[in-house]
């Protein structure tokens, strides 16, 4: 199906999975529409999805001669800084105090905020004190609060405490492709992340299969308490490329590769 859809509580380009008579998860359905405000609100904090780049890094230097203008088996090897090692609670901490940390920042940001823990109150309140400044924090929970109503859970196929129905299993992840520094001074910086979402609930009584869609999310950080912090964030959709001709899975597979695969907790 293509239409705009909420994904996270803005609006998403929802991509059409073709129908599989051996899969119970049933032809897909549009999901409800919300009010602009909510878009605009959610708009912040897009759920689903999230997850990342890589965070080994590694050099990019031949470690043994190469013949015929081959690359260099390690050509393609993640480069840069040295990822951060600490971590407050599960959010990543300590980014450099550079364009690469702003970028390490935002990428982390955008898998953390498109992630399942913001549907529910306590993680969603966690994650938030997390990574926004604490004037920007405390302007954003009431908004989001009302914004992740036990209506707008509902919608998603979730209870009023966002918890997904016995035997499904809810996904909601954010995968970064690339990030750009838009502008960048010690103090602040502004930098997008390209990213791929997956969204939706996965279980054999499901009318919402798990979805992709693809947006940027541009973050204004700044640099405050030794750390990247965002102060404000927007969202765009696409660029998106044209989909692939894959089989949608099944339900089952789905479900298995969600429990198989565990999310990032560092991107770049």
């Amino acid at each position: 199906m293509s239409s705009e859809d909420q994904y996270g509580g803005t609006g998403q380009t929802r991509t059409r999975l073709p129908d599989s008579p051996a899969d119970p998860y049933g032809p897909t359905r549009r999901a409800p529409r919300t009010s602009r405000s909510l878009i605009t609100v959610v708009g912040v904090v897009v759920l689903l999805i999230a997850a990342i780049a890589f965070a080994n890094q590694g050099p990019d230097t031949p470690t043994s001669p190469q013949t015929d203008n081959a690359p260099s088996t390690t050509s393609t090897a993640p480069t840069g800084t040295t990822p951060v090692t600490g971590k407050n609670g599960t959010l990543p901490k300590g980014f450099a105090h550079d364009e690469q940390g702003a970028q390490s920042a935002a990428a982390n940001y955008a898998v953390v905020l498109g992630s399942d823990g913001m549907f529910k109150k306590n993680s969603r309140n966690a994650i938030v004190d997390g990574i926004y400044t604490s004037e920007a924090g405390q302007q954003l929970k009431g908004p989001l609060d009302q914004a992740y109503s036990a209506a707008f859970l509902s919608q998603m196929g979730l209870d009023a405490n966002g918890n997904a129905p016995q035997g499904s299993i809810f996904v909601s992840r954010t995968i970064p492709v690339g990030t750009k520094v838009e502008n960048y001074s010690p103090t602040a910086a502004k930098v997008s992340v390209w990213y791929m979402g997956l969204i939706g609930m996965s279980g054999p009584q499901s009318t919402d299969p798990v979805r992709t869609v693809w947006k940027t999310w541009t973050f204004s950080l700044a640099w405050t308490g030794n750390d990247w912090k965002a102060v404000s964030d927007d969202q765009t959709d696409g660029p998106a490329p044209v989909p692939g001709d894959l089989r949608a899975s099944t339900s089952d597979d789905i479900s298995k590769a969600i429990k198989d695969f565990g999310g990032f907790t560092y991107a770049r």
